[in-house]
């Protein structure tokens, strides 16, 4: 039984073109001619196609599937085990893609629902990077605060926002008079900036034990995307950071010294 190349390029669904490509690649040549020199398939050569098209929509190159078929007996498997690690690798990626992509747009769903011009006026300097709001979701999504933290935050109006805003700029001004003077981060005034500032995270947006506070201030001195959250860049000291960060670090321990002083 013999096919012409548009019975073929119609039940088994490839192009003219396609055919014409496989055969000048000498991936798969017809069996036979017509009298008129039209290509004809022939049963072998279908069994052939439909081992090209299986191999291509593992997304296999033609000169890999060419390899193949020249000893299917012995490269067949051990190129099959190769794509499947390879497919298992890039399904984990796009699942991770996937994971990413869906706590971004809940991030945004949950976020803060102010105009542009109404984010500029409340929040100044201050910026949302959409990258570390998300990487921090998907690291606490999970948790009790993160979850509360970002209820509050989507229910704050823009007047909430204004005075919140306030609150911690008075409170950086406060920081960086500190740090300027070389208050020592363990010192009382830096702990008590400290303080004020665990408070205030439990007043706009969730509970802050001084655990919690601690690896707060440690994304901070470990991430300049975070510590922009607080302190925008262009206020900013070299060290800054690692001094909040010290500053959190004494306070929690002063608190845990009073605990156990009662």
């Amino acid at each position: 039984m013999s096919y012409s190349v548009g019975q073929v390029s119609a039940f088994a669904g490839v192009t003219v073109r396609t055919l014409h490509h496989y055969d000048r690649a000498g991936l798969l040549s017809p069996s036979g001619r017509s009298g008129a020199g039209y290509r004809l398939y022939d049963d072998t050569d279908l069994a052939r196609l439909q081992q090209i098209l299986f191999y291509r929509e593992l997304g296999f190159s033609l000169d890999e599937i060419a390899e193949i078929l020249k000893d299917p007996q012995a490269n067949a498997v051990d190129h099959l085990r190769a794509r499947l690690r390879q497919l298992s690798e890039e399904i984990g990626r796009l699942q991770r893609l996937a994971e990413v992509a869906e706590q971004a747009i809940e991030v945004r769903r949950t976020g803060v629902e102010l105009t542009p011009e109404e984010r500029f006026e409340v929040f100044g300097e201050i910026t949302f990077d959409l990258s570390y709001a998300t990487e921090a979701q998907l690291k606490w999504q999970h948790s009790a605060g993160h979850q509360e933290s970002m209820a509050r935050a989507a229910a704050h109006t823009k007047e909430d926002w204004r005075q919140l805003m306030g609150e911690a700029a008075a409170w950086r001004v406060e920081l960086l008079a500190a740090f300027d003077e070389r208050e020592p981060a363990d010192g009382d005034r830096a702990m008590d900036l400290a303080e004020e500032h665990r408070l205030h995270i439990a007043r706009w947006f969730t509970t802050c034990p001084p655990d919690m506070h601690r690896r707060i201030a440690d994304d901070f001195a470990a991430d300049p995307r975070a510590f922009a959250l607080v302190v925008p860049p262009s206020q900013q000291r070299p060290g800054l950071a690692a001094y909040v960060c010290k500053a959190v670090h004494a306070n929690a321990a002063r608190r845990a010294h009073r605990e156990e002083d009662r």
